[in-house]
């Protein structure tokens, strides 16, 4: 008798839990981070330094926020598509869940067939598809200009290198109403305003013999060191607090 008081007990504040877990579940909002390198998740093995800012992001929320970063080193809207990996985000979206999308490192890259969008047709195209697919699943698309690269002159001149990437992407949240993040803009001015030596640790400039792992060093200026990860998820967050208030009330002070 106690045996089957004990499997009733069981099944029924069982099922209450996990229909309780469910609700919870359902109550999360989700945000999804599509991306290439300089979003994507690093290892953390042998002290690589190297970060990407949807990786130090889930650090910015409170509770009631899930984080899913489904980004991935050298992706470009295209390749990103070709693979499915954007069939695989899709599939997850829910209502007022948000998608945070942010290419055009790759997609410019013109000797790559795998990987090259032009900027004003399949590139454009390749965004509207990411916008109308989110919006059929009751979602909120939010486009996200790609970060600058470090790059100065001789007289120490900041110059962009990303062409007419940044231009679609804000002609293209204006002509479908999108949320913008301008990390490309909030980039391009903090690093003109470090200048051509301090802008150095915003990205990888590290020394011989510094890290274990790169025993000759490295100079990279287009990946983020953690500073440079931090800093980049400063600037995502000051736009959310301009421009998505409920997304805001998440945000930790």
């Amino acid at each position: 008798m106690k045996y089957f008081a004990c499997l009733l007990f069981i099944l029924l504040f069982g099922n209450q839990r996990l229909v309780y877990t469910q609700s919870v579940d359902k109550n999360v909002i989700t945000i999804f981070m599509c991306g290439n390198s300089t979003m994507a998740d690093k290892p953390f093995n042998n002290g690589n330094p190297e970060k990407g800012w949807g990786q130090i992001f889930p650090l910015y929320f409170k509770s009631g926020i899930k984080i899913e970063n489904h980004a991935v080193n050298g992706r470009s809207t295209k390749s990103f598509i070709d693979e499915g990996r954007w069939d695989s985000v899709v599939k997850k979206i829910k209502p007022s869940d948000y998608v945070i999308i942010e290419f055009g490192h790759n997609d410019a890259k013109k000797d790559d067939p795998k990987r090259f969008a032009d900027a004003n047709t399949d590139y454009k195209r390749n965004l509207e598809k990411f916008i109308n697919e989110t919006r059929e699943k009751g979602g909120i698309p939010i486009l996200a200009t790609p970060i600058v690269r470090r790059r100065f002159d001789e007289q120490a001149k900041f110059y962009d290198v990303h062409g007419e990437y940044p231009k679609v992407v804000r002609e293209l949240c204006k002509e479908m109403d999108i949320i913008l993040l301008d990390l490309h803009k909030k980039s391009e001015e903090y690093i003109i305003t470090l200048g051509a030596e301090r802008s150095k640790y915003f990205y990888l400039h590290i020394d011989a013999d510094e890290y274990n792992s790169l025993p000759e060093g490295k100079t990279d200026d287009t990946h983020l060191s953690p500073t440079g990860a931090f800093r980049i998820c400063d600037f995502a967050a000051d736009e959310i607090k301009l421009k998505i208030p409920l997304l805001a009330n998440y945000l930790k002070n």
